[in-house]
């Protein structure tokens, strides 16, 4: 690797290799004139003759082979182990009588170091995608949540405190206990693929309708900031499987796609941001009514898309990466 104070830059080398071999310079002349080792100038000399000005470019000093590498199906069998058995490097050395530190090694080397990981029903290393332009695909589902009573929820009050406040919101029907207020809040997501910007609305019901609404404007919102969006994932849910889901995604020009069922992992970006959500907002403090918990979802939304530290996209907020997607890209 070349450095400021090097005696030959890829420039240099290029230069003495041109005085040898294009104009005829005696090796050891070039080499003293460059205040280098003859057999420098030789080596330059000769990859310029092979290679021509690419071969100027730094090498890795990697070895070609690697005589004491632990060999292939000694590491097939830890590879069985840990994933087959989910055990740890200590375990597999017992199992082996390959050192510990080695093992480690080798889950490190096959991307198998954390159990993470590993897909725990078959067993096999979890699969990481990520599509490469902002628009080509966009994830939806919906988290479901119960509404908060006025006072506060059993949360942060506690559940007698808790029950005492939801009997006394207004609203409350005595006799029954699913009225309007004490139902569930459905925030209807939306999260981009490839930026993980998210869009996000609360509503009282997940049926196909909304849904469809919630798509149509998070596709404007989306095209207010120079994505178009091509692709839509989301689960099995009846909402998604409906014709007018269908129909509406053709409509705007869009391709529906659905996960295997019994699969979240497939739709695992959404799931986590599910997460981060109720995390960072839904259960993040004590709210004294759902209204003023929703009132606070969209300054939480503009905190998590313009300042939260992404760490899948490298601790960079995910309205960092649509700074790329001028007017007229990827559209």
């Amino acid at each position: 690797m070349s450095h400021a104070n090097a005696a030959l830059t890829p420039r240099q080398r290029l230069h003495i290799a041109q005085l040898i071999v294009d104009d005829g310079w005696a090796i050891a002349h070039a080499a003293d004139y460059f205040h280098v080792a003859w057999p420098t100038a030789q080596k330059w000399a000769r990859r310029y003759i092979e290679l021509g000005e690419t071969g100027m470019a730094d090498r890795s000093s990697r070895p070609l082979t690697h005589p004491n590498q632990t060999a292939r199906p000694l590491v097939r069998r830890i590879i069985h182990l840990r994933t087959t058995r989910r055990l740890g490097p200590v375990e597999i050395c017992a199992l082996t009588g390959v050192p510990s530190s080695t093992v480690h090694a080798v889950l490190v080397r096959e991307c198998l170091n954390r159990l993470s990981h590993i897909d725990r029903r078959t067993g096999e290393p979890a699969r990481r995608y990520e599509h490469a332009y902002p628009g080509s695909l966009i994830h939806v589902d919906v988290k479901k949540l119960g509404n908060i009573p006025d006072g506060g929820g059993w949360r942060t009050v506690g559940r007698v405190q808790g029950g005492r406040n939801r009997a006394a919101t207004p609203g409350k029907d005595r006799s029954r206990s699913r009225d309007v207020l004490m139902r569930h809040a459905y925030v209807h997501t939306v999260i981009d693929d490839h930026s993980r910007v998210a869009y996000a609305e609360i509503h009282d019901d997940e049926r196909a309708v909304t849904a469809i609404g919630v798509l149509q404007r998070a596709v404007s919102w989306f095209k207010d900031r120079s994505v178009r969006v091509e692709r839509v994932l989301s689960d099995n849910g009846s909402a998604y499987r409906s014709h007018a889901w269908r129909t509406a995604c053709n409509d705007m020009g869009i391709t529906p796609k659905r996960t295997r069922p019994y699969r979240p992992q497939t739709n695992g970006k959404i799931e986590r941001f599910h997460r981060t959500l109720a995390d960072g907002w839904a259960y993040s403090r004590h709210y004294s009514s759902e209204r003023v918990r929703r009132k606070a979802l969209p300054a939480w939304l503009h905190y998590y898309n313009q300042h939260r530290p992404h760490s899948a996209i490298g601790k960079l907020p995910p309205a960092t990466r649509l700074s790329s997607n001028l007017p007229g890209h990827y559209t």
